[in-house]
């Protein structure tokens, strides 16, 4: 079995897509797509310890190989539900034991890195959100402010996970940005005339939009899912 039918067969398992599928593990879009055009021959050694951390009961030897039987005969407790599984079938994981943390947007510099001086992130509240858990959401937090009303409004809750890399931003998606500003929640898009800066918009007309220096960017993470208050 080649590379192309190995990743074709894990994405109809999942009932992913492969953007879908790259989001989830942190790894390269483009490099999914190599291998589904055959342009690279064999899944990568960091490739396949991805998948087998997020989801341990494929077979080690069927993704290096292809061979043999492509899911363990044995279940594993801690494989993440597809995007159609009942919840009530969702197995426990570490990250259902210990909740998702709700973290104050200051912090999210300090998230999975450095804490922030005056937060720790241990000390951070955690939640049981199904659905949130279901994305592999790393953290909340709660949007301040009404730039980006009417999508979210003040109060309301974000699931969002962190980049691993800067390379593959979604133009027009919506991130929480850490930066030399402060941090904020705003659609990310290109900067035609200057590619060492992002255009950051707001979805409030009376905010208006603005460039930022790539450079002033400390991390971001991209926002999965919110929970609206009236």
């Amino acid at each position: 079995m080649e590379s192309k039918d190995i990743l074709g067969a894990i994405l109809s398992e999942l009932k992913l897509n492969t953007r879908e599928f790259s989001d989830i593990l942190g790894y390269s879009l483009t490099k999914l797509y190599d291998l589904q055009r055959g342009k690279t021959k064999k899944l990568s050694a960091d490739l396949v310890a991805l998948i087998l951390e997020k989801y341990p009961t494929f077979s080690k030897t069927w993704l290096l190989t292809g061979e043999g039987d492509m899911l363990c005969t044995i279940p594993v407790k801690n494989q993440p539900r597809t995007k159609d599984e009942p919840r009530t079938n969702q197995p426990t994981t570490c990250l259902t034991q210990a909740g998702i943390p709700l973290i104050p947007v200051d912090a999210v510099a300090g998230f999975n890195g450095i804490d922030s001086p005056t937060i720790q992130i241990h000390d951070c509240q955690r939640y049981l959100v199904p659905e949130f858990q279901q994305l592999n959401a790393e953290f909340m937090i709660r949007v301040s402010g009404s730039s980006m009303y009417p999508k979210y409004s003040s109060g309301d809750i974000l699931a969002c996970r962190k980049l691993t890399s800067y390379h593959f931003i979604q133009w027009g998606k919506i991130y929480v940005i850490d930066s030399e500003q402060g941090a904020m929640v705003k659609r990310l898009f290109p900067c035609d005339e200057d590619t060492d800066y992002v255009i950051c918009k707001s979805d409030n007309p009376n905010y208006p939009p603005f460039e930022l220096p790539k450079t002033e960017i400390r991390s971001l993470s991209i926002v999965l899912g919110a929970i609206r208050f009236e």
